[in-house]
């Protein structure tokens, strides 16, 4: 691993060459400093929540990912491949029991309060599509029995609040480079307008971009680009406004299949950097295994107090997102019927819309012609995935002469929301108690498309171009969706208790349109009962807060399911969660603590299991397979905190996670076995000990961090007959204004951010059986300029 000093003195020389001529200071940087002693908070509520702080946040170096900012908050874990969060296909996320993954997505994420469109692969977007990190102000965790107007499909386990910052009061551009080990480079600008219109209204507008490569072996080619805008308008009625475009390539990680891969080759994915001209060699290429996103995202909100008593809010938010997932596989599909002989027309420009292909054209020769292997030959080509001795896609059983054929496979994904939210809250004394009623409505209108298109590359032997024209639609559907959610809340405060009680109900509807008309148009309606959830916490003594809370929580069917052509989803039903929590929360100015004890259970685990198992055979059925409610998974635990400032500029953060979630089982026990479920089984990705030790000191113009977490054991595989051994990761940071050198540069800002200190090998996120390997340590250095 190499750091680019020339890289580092470039950026520097020349945003202190903007420094030393702009007259402009950075006048209240130490009091912003000073302010930013507390790491993690948590409010007054019936349930358990942390928020990531300033301090926090820039502890890690811009170029990550705003997931990456989270990962040390207690219950929480943030699986990246990348280095740098580049590959969404790689990452995961938990939050106690509940997984967000390629699998399954079962923790709820929002920005600014407001719902992302889900977290899939294929139609979803996280934080990180909309959010630069240099734009994040906070991220507010509310598990398990989270708040009731949480706006999410997905909130199984709790939800993930992104909130950007506000305009700043004065005017301000703030410019910052960083650059870094695996070519990574960073450019950021920020202008704050400051209050304008008689101090009514603030704005800022910002721009980024960033590049690096994959940490492997340096072929990925991955960049973002990320432009944002925000405004608030401070009437009797206040006006706030958010815009984001993100446009980010991103080339993907391949995981580990066992735990001897892994031993042997720790520090590699089987993916490569080398076009050979063997295609069963070459769909291991790096840079075809891409994914492409671009999103627009858009909101307006409204809110005002009316009487001191009534608080109504409205929002309306606009949702735009297309992308494409890319594979090479290492063959054309035979779709067109040409008749033995004759050139094939997959290769010649031939289209072929929806269909089954009739088999798998390897080799041709100079003419089109599809050739077979010389028989009684064997193969013997090495690699990818252990290599393989089939002589059909061996080179050296064919003739002279032969030419391999490989399709370039396309995924597209496109979706449009437009959604809106309405509250109000009453609020009214009686005597010597207060009540609160709250309540509000959220409706989504959902357009998704998805279609799947393969091209010929046109020289396999030179490199992964392909002809822009398909030569195979595969399939093309649409799924419309919409959702609407009511809830309702009223809570009672006399003198140090407040009790509050409250009921939710989800309505997803969402249907499938085929547009080639092959497979019929289908239709899953996902209706929750009432789901009921209260709470009350206690306040003796000031500072010490005792809660308790209870949640029923849902989520809705996604459209995944309408992904299988004839699948049989008849008697499905949605997946729930019921929440229980009880605990205690202290805070004061030198010291803040939590202690809470957690209890889940998740009911009617979707699984898919196909017509060619035992549990699953149906010979009369026109379905390909069927949808089960099986089992699911008993979690409980407990969580610590802890936070102290012990000195002027030190603060010392702990915290500590015991998670015990295991599968219940499916009832079935030929389809435990087949799904490699054995009840009483730990749940795969969880582990049941995490903790971390932070310190963080400040003083005049340098500033030091030091963050370690500890991550046990965890199974990659539902029979736990694969376990990914605990590691422990160490974060540095150094940072110091430039006050420290001299007068002319106290308008910068410099910080040094070190990932993985140690080095250290381990596999971090777990999703379907298998595994990514976690990135190795990395260096970024940032200079940051405020005029």
């Amino acid at each position: 691993m190499s750091f680019h000093s020339r890289h580092i003195l470039i950026v520097g020389a020349g945003l202190a060459a903007i420094a030393v001529a702009s007259p402009a200071i950075a006048a209240d940087a130490g009091e912003a400093a000073e302010a930013a002693t507390i790491v993690v908070t948590g409010s007054r509520t019936s349930y358990n929540n942390a928020a990531a702080t300033e301090t926090m946040i820039a502890e890690q170096p811009p170029l990550v990912s705003v997931l990456g900012v989270i990962d040390t908050l207690p219950g929480v874990q943030v699986q990246e491949g990348d280095a740098f969060g580049f590959d969404d296909w790689s990452t995961t996320v938990a939050v106690r029991g509940f997984q967000t993954n390629l699998n399954q997505q079962q923790v709820g994420i929002t920005v600014d309060g407001l719902p992302n469109g889900g977290s899939g692969y294929g139609g979803g977007s996280k934080a990180n599509r909309f959010i630069d990190t240099m734009n994040l102000r906070t991220v507010e965790v509310a598990k398990d029995t989270a708040d009731i107007g949480s706006l999410s499909n997905e909130a199984l386990g709790g939800t993930l609040n992104f909130v950007t910052s506000d305009p700043l009061d004065e005017m301000r551009l703030r410019v910052s480079g960083s650059v870094g080990d695996f070519e990574a480079s960073r450019i950021y600008a920020r202008f704050d307008t400051g209050s304008v219109l008689d101090g009514q209204a603030r704005a800022w507008f910002s721009y980024s971009r960033q590049e690096a490569t994959d940490w492997i072996e340096g072929s990925a080619q991955n960049r973002r680009e990320n432009f944002a805008a925000k405004f608030v308008l401070d009437t009797p009625v206040r006006i706030t406004g958010y815009a984001s475009y993100d446009d980010a390539h991103e080339d993907n990680y391949d995981q580990v299949y066992s735990a001897e891969q892994f031993r042997l080759l720790p520090e590699t994915d089987g993916l490569v950097g080398v076009w050979t001209g063997i295609p069963y060699q070459d769909q291991a290429y790096r840079r075809a295994w891409s994914t492409l996103r671009k999103n627009v995202f858009a909101y307006l909100k409204a809110e005002t107090t009316i009487a001191d008593a009534l608080d109504l809010r409205a929002s309306f938010y606009y949702h735009d997102m297309q992308g494409r997932g890319d594979w090479v596989p290492q063959y054309v599909a035979n779709v067109i019927a040409d008749g033995t002989g004759n050139p094939e027309s997959e290769l010649a420009g031939g289209l072929a819309k929806g269909g089954a292909p009739a088999g798998l054209i390897y080799f041709v020769d100079a003419n089109g012609v599809a050739l077979s292997p010389i028989a009684g030959c064997t193969g013997s080509l090495p690699y990818p995935y252990g290599g393989t001795t089939n002589p059909v896609y061996d080179p050296a059983c064919y003739a002279p002469g032969a030419i391999g054929a490989q399709s370039y496979r396309h995924t597209h994904y496109r979706k449009d929301r437009i959604g809106g939210t309405a509250e109000a809250a009453w609020t009214a004394n009686f005597g010597a108690g207060q009540n609160k009623l709250r309540g509000g409505i959220w409706y989504e209108d959902t357009h998704r498309s998805e279609w799947r298109d393969w091209h010929n590359v046109v020289d396999t032997g030179v490199g992964p171009d392909f002809d822009p024209a398909p030569y195979w639609i595969q399939y093309s559907r649409k799924y419309p969706q919409d959702t609407f959610k009511w809830y309702v809340e009223d809570s009672l405060t006399f003198g140090p208790v407040t009790v509050n009680v409250g009921a939710k109900q989800f309505i997803n509807n969402i249907d499938r349109i085929d547009l080639f008309g092959e497979t019929p148009n289908a239709r899953i309606e996902s209706k929750s009962d009432v789901l009921f959830s209260g709470g009350i916490q206690i306040e003796p003594v000031a500072g010490l807060n005792l809660f308790g809370g209870y949640a029923e929580n849902f989520k809705a069917l996604s459209d995944a399911v309408l992904e299988f052509s004839n699948a049989d989803f008849s008697e499905l039903q949605p997946e729930t969660a019921e929440n229980w929590e009880a605990g205690v929360r202290y805070q004061s100015r030198a010291f803040n603590a939590s202690a809470t004890w957690f209890k889940s259970k998740f009911s009617n685990q979707v699984i898919f299991v196909s017509n060619s198992t035992e549990a699953g055979n149906d010979y009369l059925g026109e379905g390909d397979g069927k949808f089960f409610n099986a089992g699911g998974i008993d979690s409980q635990g407990f969580e610590l905190l802890a936070n102290v400032r012990p000195a002027q500029g030190l603060n010392l953060y702990a915290a500590y996670t015991y998670i015990d979630a295991k599968y219940r089982g499916t009832g079935n026990a030929v389809l435990d076995a087949e799904q490699g479920v054995t009840p009483g089984n730990r749940v795969t990705g969880i582990p049941k000990d995490m903790w971390v030790l932070s310190g963080h000191y400040e003083t005049g113009p340098f500033r030091i961090g030091l963050t370690g977490k500890y991550t046990g054991d965890r199974f990659v595989t539902a029979d736990n007959s694969w376990e990914a051994k605990h590691y422990f990761l160490t974060d540095f940071s150094v940072g110091m204004r430039g006050e420290a050198l001299t007068d002319w540069l106290q308008a910068l800002d410099f910080s040094l951010t070190i990932n993985n200190l140690t080095d250290e090998d381990y596999l971090g996120g777990i999703s379907g059986n298998a595994a990514w390997i976690g990135a190795p340590r990395s260096m970024i250095f940032t200079v940051t300029a405020d005029f």
